[in-house]
Protein backbone atom coordinates (compact mmCIF):
# COMPACT_ATOMS: atom_id res chain seq x y z
CA UNK A 1 0.00 0.00 0.00
CA UNK A 2 1.65 3.22 -1.13
CA UNK A 3 0.06 6.66 0.01
CA UNK A 4 1.56 9.31 -2.36
CA UNK A 5 1.26 13.08 -3.18
CA UNK A 6 -1.15 13.78 -5.88
CA UNK A 7 1.37 15.13 -7.99
CA UNK A 8 3.35 12.25 -7.66
CA UNK A 9 0.64 9.85 -8.47
CA UNK A 10 1.69 9.51 -12.51
CA UNK A 11 4.92 9.18 -11.52
CA UNK A 12 4.89 6.50 -8.71
CA UNK A 13 2.56 4.82 -10.68
CA UNK A 14 5.10 4.28 -13.86
CA UNK A 15 7.33 3.43 -11.13
CA UNK A 16 4.76 0.85 -9.45
CA UNK A 17 3.89 -0.68 -12.71
CA UNK A 18 7.56 -1.33 -13.31
CA UNK A 19 8.42 -3.04 -10.29
CA UNK A 20 5.30 -5.17 -10.35
CA UNK A 21 6.23 -6.41 -13.41
CA UNK A 22 9.41 -7.63 -12.87
CA UNK A 23 8.64 -9.11 -9.35
CA UNK A 24 4.92 -9.81 -9.81
CA UNK A 25 4.44 -8.04 -6.54
CA UNK A 26 0.90 -6.36 -6.63
CA UNK A 27 -0.15 -2.87 -5.10
CA UNK A 28 -2.52 -0.33 -4.17
CA UNK A 29 -2.18 3.41 -4.79
CA UNK A 30 -3.83 5.79 -2.36
CA UNK A 31 -3.05 9.60 -3.43
CA UNK A 32 -4.05 13.21 -1.89
CA UNK A 33 -1.97 16.91 -0.99
CA UNK A 34 0.71 15.82 1.11
CA UNK A 35 -0.63 17.29 4.10
CA UNK A 36 -3.71 15.21 3.96
CA UNK A 37 -2.27 12.18 2.81
CA UNK A 38 0.04 12.70 6.21
CA UNK A 39 -2.91 13.76 8.25
CA UNK A 40 -4.65 10.27 7.29
CA UNK A 41 -1.72 8.66 9.15
CA UNK A 42 -1.75 11.22 12.36
CA UNK A 43 -5.47 11.61 12.55
CA UNK A 44 -7.11 8.44 10.84
CA UNK A 45 -4.70 6.01 12.05
CA UNK A 46 -3.84 4.30 8.36
CA UNK A 47 -0.81 2.75 7.72
CA UNK A 48 0.80 2.36 4.55
CA UNK A 49 3.62 0.83 3.75
CA UNK A 50 5.29 3.66 1.48
CA UNK A 51 4.70 7.37 2.06
CA UNK A 52 5.77 9.66 -0.29
CA UNK A 53 5.25 13.16 -0.15
CA UNK A 54 6.01 16.19 -2.29
CA UNK A 55 7.75 18.26 0.31
CA UNK A 56 10.14 16.77 2.16
CA UNK A 57 9.83 18.99 5.63
CA UNK A 58 6.13 17.77 6.32
CA UNK A 59 8.65 15.00 7.53
CA UNK A 60 9.84 16.66 10.02
CA UNK A 61 6.94 18.66 11.18
CA UNK A 62 4.21 16.76 10.85
CA UNK A 63 5.11 12.84 10.89
CA UNK A 64 8.59 12.22 12.98
CA UNK A 65 9.54 10.72 15.26
CA UNK A 66 5.99 9.13 15.85
CA UNK A 67 5.30 7.91 12.90
CA UNK A 68 8.61 7.82 10.56
CA UNK A 69 12.16 8.03 11.68
CA UNK A 70 13.88 8.78 8.32
CA UNK A 71 13.22 9.87 4.93
CA UNK A 72 14.72 9.65 1.15
CA UNK A 73 15.16 12.64 -0.92
CA UNK A 74 14.89 11.59 -4.37
CA UNK A 75 13.29 14.21 -6.74
CA UNK A 76 12.93 17.71 -7.34
CA UNK A 77 10.64 20.00 -9.25
CA UNK A 78 9.39 23.84 -9.91
CA UNK A 79 6.48 26.31 -9.59
CA UNK A 80 4.90 26.81 -13.17
CA UNK A 81 1.83 28.95 -14.30
CA UNK A 82 -0.20 26.52 -16.11
CA UNK A 83 -2.37 27.95 -19.09
CA UNK A 84 -3.84 26.62 -22.56
CA UNK A 85 -4.25 28.60 -25.76
CA UNK A 86 -7.82 29.04 -25.26
CA UNK A 87 -6.58 31.00 -21.98
CA UNK A 88 -7.14 34.92 -22.01
CA UNK A 89 -4.28 36.54 -22.84
CA UNK A 90 -2.58 33.69 -23.64
CA UNK A 91 -0.52 35.16 -26.50
CA UNK A 92 0.45 37.97 -24.15
CA UNK A 93 2.00 36.43 -21.04
CA UNK A 94 5.33 35.46 -20.66
CA UNK A 95 8.31 35.02 -18.19
CA UNK A 96 8.47 38.61 -17.84
CA UNK A 97 5.02 39.79 -17.85
CA UNK A 98 3.29 37.43 -15.84
CA UNK A 99 2.64 39.30 -12.52
CA UNK A 100 1.54 42.24 -14.43
CA UNK A 101 -1.25 40.29 -16.41
CA UNK A 102 -2.42 38.00 -13.56
CA UNK A 103 -4.11 41.41 -12.01
CA UNK A 104 -6.01 42.67 -14.57
CA UNK A 105 -9.73 41.79 -14.23
CA UNK A 106 -11.51 39.27 -15.73
CA UNK A 107 -9.27 36.04 -15.57
CA UNK A 108 -9.79 33.37 -13.89
CA UNK A 109 -6.85 31.28 -11.54
CA UNK A 110 -7.04 28.56 -9.79
CA UNK A 111 -4.91 27.03 -7.08
CA UNK A 112 -4.55 24.22 -4.09
CA UNK A 113 -5.42 24.50 -1.21
CA UNK A 114 -2.64 25.68 0.98
CA UNK A 115 -3.70 23.38 4.32
CA UNK A 116 -3.71 19.95 1.88
CA UNK A 117 -1.40 20.38 -0.74
CA UNK A 118 2.02 22.22 -0.99
CA UNK A 119 1.87 23.19 -4.35
CA UNK A 120 -0.86 25.59 -2.77
CA UNK A 121 1.60 26.98 0.17
CA UNK A 122 4.67 26.86 -2.23
CA UNK A 123 2.10 29.17 -4.49
CA UNK A 124 1.76 31.78 -1.94
CA UNK A 125 5.18 31.67 -0.93
CA UNK A 126 5.98 32.20 -4.90
CA UNK A 127 3.21 35.25 -4.94
CA UNK A 128 5.85 36.95 -1.88
CA UNK A 129 9.05 36.04 -3.33
CA UNK A 130 7.69 37.75 -6.79
CA UNK A 131 7.11 41.15 -4.60
CA UNK A 132 10.46 41.43 -3.44
CA UNK A 133 12.08 40.30 -6.72
CA UNK A 134 9.89 42.99 -8.54
CA UNK A 135 9.89 45.27 -5.76
CA UNK A 136 6.45 45.81 -6.26
CA UNK A 137 4.77 46.33 -2.68
CA UNK A 138 1.06 44.78 -2.00
CA UNK A 139 1.95 42.20 -4.93
CA UNK A 140 1.89 38.73 -3.14
CA UNK A 141 -1.53 39.93 -1.70
CA UNK A 142 -3.14 40.93 -5.34
CA UNK A 143 -1.75 37.96 -6.73
CA UNK A 144 -3.78 35.65 -3.92
CA UNK A 145 -6.63 37.80 -4.27
CA UNK A 146 -6.28 37.03 -8.27
CA UNK A 147 -6.68 33.13 -7.69
CA UNK A 148 -9.64 33.29 -5.96
CA UNK A 149 -10.85 31.08 -3.10
CA UNK A 150 -13.73 29.91 -5.12
CA UNK A 151 -10.97 28.21 -7.99
CA UNK A 152 -9.16 26.84 -5.14
CA UNK A 153 -8.94 22.86 -4.93
CA UNK A 154 -7.43 20.24 -2.60
CA UNK A 155 -4.85 19.24 -5.00
CA UNK A 156 -3.38 20.40 -8.34
CA UNK A 157 -4.38 17.53 -10.13
CA UNK A 158 -8.13 18.98 -9.74
CA UNK A 159 -7.15 21.98 -11.62
CA UNK A 160 -5.77 20.43 -14.60
CA UNK A 161 -9.62 19.66 -16.14
CA UNK A 162 -10.87 23.51 -15.09
CA UNK A 163 -8.18 24.34 -17.34
CA UNK A 164 -9.05 21.83 -19.81
CA UNK A 165 -12.42 22.87 -20.47
CA UNK A 166 -11.95 26.55 -20.45
CA UNK A 167 -12.98 26.86 -16.57
CA UNK A 168 -10.02 28.24 -15.51
CA UNK A 169 -7.19 30.48 -17.46
CA UNK A 170 -4.41 30.26 -15.74
CA UNK A 171 -3.26 27.44 -12.96
CA UNK A 172 -0.74 26.84 -10.48
CA UNK A 173 1.29 23.92 -11.06
CA UNK A 174 4.25 21.66 -10.55
CA UNK A 175 5.82 21.50 -13.78
CA UNK A 176 6.00 17.83 -13.99
CA UNK A 177 2.56 18.19 -13.70
CA UNK A 178 2.04 20.60 -16.87
CA UNK A 179 4.43 18.93 -18.99
CA UNK A 180 2.55 15.37 -18.32
CA UNK A 181 -0.37 16.78 -18.90
CA UNK A 182 0.48 18.95 -22.20
CA UNK A 183 -1.06 21.89 -21.25
CA UNK A 184 1.60 25.35 -21.93
CA UNK A 185 3.40 26.70 -19.09
CA UNK A 186 5.15 29.92 -17.73
CA UNK A 187 8.31 29.17 -16.12
CA UNK A 188 9.22 32.11 -13.51
CA UNK A 189 12.66 33.52 -12.99
CA UNK A 190 14.21 30.58 -11.19
CA UNK A 191 14.76 33.52 -8.24
CA UNK A 192 11.11 32.31 -7.11
CA UNK A 193 9.97 29.31 -8.68
CA UNK A 194 11.45 27.46 -5.75
CA UNK A 195 13.22 24.91 -8.05
CA UNK A 196 17.32 26.34 -7.53
CA UNK A 197 19.53 25.20 -4.58
CA UNK A 198 21.25 28.34 -5.42
CA UNK A 199 18.59 30.99 -4.33
CA UNK A 200 17.93 28.61 -1.10
CA UNK A 201 18.31 31.80 0.80
CA UNK A 202 16.30 33.87 -1.09
CA UNK A 203 13.47 31.62 -0.71
CA UNK A 204 13.92 31.17 2.94
CA UNK A 205 12.43 34.74 3.41
CA UNK A 206 9.05 33.33 2.27
CA UNK A 207 6.73 31.65 4.48
CA UNK A 208 3.32 30.22 5.26
CA UNK A 209 1.36 29.34 8.07
CA UNK A 210 -0.80 26.02 7.37
CA UNK A 211 -2.73 23.10 9.46
CA UNK A 212 -0.31 20.53 10.69
CA UNK A 213 -0.68 17.24 12.28
CA UNK A 214 -4.47 17.93 13.20
CA UNK A 215 -7.03 20.39 12.54
CA UNK A 216 -6.12 22.01 15.87
CA UNK A 217 -2.49 22.42 14.93
CA UNK A 218 -0.50 24.81 12.73
CA UNK A 219 2.73 24.43 11.12
CA UNK A 220 5.31 27.33 9.40
CA UNK A 221 6.18 26.37 6.59
CA UNK A 222 9.40 28.27 4.90
CA UNK A 223 10.78 28.81 1.09
CA UNK A 224 13.39 26.11 -0.19
CA UNK A 225 14.16 24.46 -2.73
CA UNK A 226 10.98 21.63 -4.01
CA UNK A 227 12.24 18.10 -3.07
CA UNK A 228 10.07 15.34 -2.90
CA UNK A 229 10.50 12.62 -0.07
CA UNK A 230 9.95 8.86 0.80
CA UNK A 231 9.50 6.60 4.08
CA UNK A 232 8.73 3.55 5.30
CA UNK A 233 6.40 4.16 8.12
CA UNK A 234 7.04 2.66 11.11
CA UNK A 235 5.18 -0.84 11.87
CA UNK A 236 4.85 -0.98 8.09
CA UNK A 237 2.60 -4.24 7.39
CA UNK A 238 4.62 -5.01 4.79
CA UNK A 239 7.91 -3.31 5.42
CA UNK A 240 10.14 -5.83 3.81
CA UNK A 241 8.36 -5.25 0.52
CA UNK A 242 8.72 -1.44 0.86
CA UNK A 243 12.24 -1.56 1.07
CA UNK A 244 12.42 -3.66 -1.93
CA UNK A 245 10.33 -1.39 -3.84
CA UNK A 246 12.21 1.88 -2.05
CA UNK A 247 15.43 -0.07 -3.47
CA UNK A 248 13.71 0.35 -6.95
CA UNK A 249 12.71 3.60 -6.65
CA UNK A 250 16.55 4.75 -6.43
CA UNK A 251 17.60 2.58 -8.75
CA UNK A 252 18.10 3.46 -12.97
CA UNK A 253 14.84 1.83 -13.86
CA UNK A 254 12.92 3.50 -11.23
CA UNK A 255 14.37 6.55 -12.29
CA UNK A 256 13.56 6.33 -16.01
CA UNK A 257 10.14 5.23 -14.58
CA UNK A 258 9.71 8.95 -13.11
CA UNK A 259 11.33 10.80 -15.96
CA UNK A 260 8.64 9.22 -17.91
CA UNK A 261 6.01 11.15 -16.14
CA UNK A 262 8.37 14.01 -16.56
CA UNK A 263 9.42 14.00 -12.83
CA UNK A 264 13.03 15.03 -11.93
CA UNK A 265 15.29 12.36 -9.92
CA UNK A 266 17.97 14.06 -7.65
CA UNK A 267 21.15 13.37 -8.88
CA UNK A 268 22.18 12.60 -5.41
CA UNK A 269 19.54 11.46 -3.67
CA UNK A 270 20.15 11.11 0.58
CA UNK A 271 18.86 10.50 3.66
CA UNK A 272 17.80 12.04 6.78
CA UNK A 273 16.87 10.83 9.88
CA UNK A 274 18.14 7.36 11.68
CA UNK A 275 17.19 4.08 11.38
CA UNK A 276 17.31 4.11 7.43
CA UNK A 277 17.02 0.70 6.13
CA UNK A 278 20.22 -1.38 4.52
CA UNK A 279 18.97 -1.84 1.57
CA UNK A 280 17.76 1.71 1.23
CA UNK A 281 21.15 3.04 2.17
CA UNK A 282 22.79 0.75 0.05
CA UNK A 283 20.29 2.45 -3.12
CA UNK A 284 21.45 5.89 -1.85
CA UNK A 285 25.03 5.08 -2.65
CA UNK A 286 24.80 3.55 -5.83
Amino acid sequence: MVFTAGSLARPMRSALDSFSSMTGIRYELESAGSLETARKVTELGKLPDIIALADEEVFPKVLLPSHVTWYARFAENRIVLAYTDRSRLAAEIDSTNWWEVLRRPGLETGRSNPDLDPSGYRTLMVFQLAERLYGAPGLARELEESASPRNMRPKEIELVALLESGDLDYAWFYESMARASGVRHVRLPAAIDLGSADHRAFYEQATVRVIGASARDTVTMHGAPIRYAFSIPLKAPHSDLAERFASFLLSEEGRRALEKEFLVPLTSPDAVGTGVPEVVREALTR
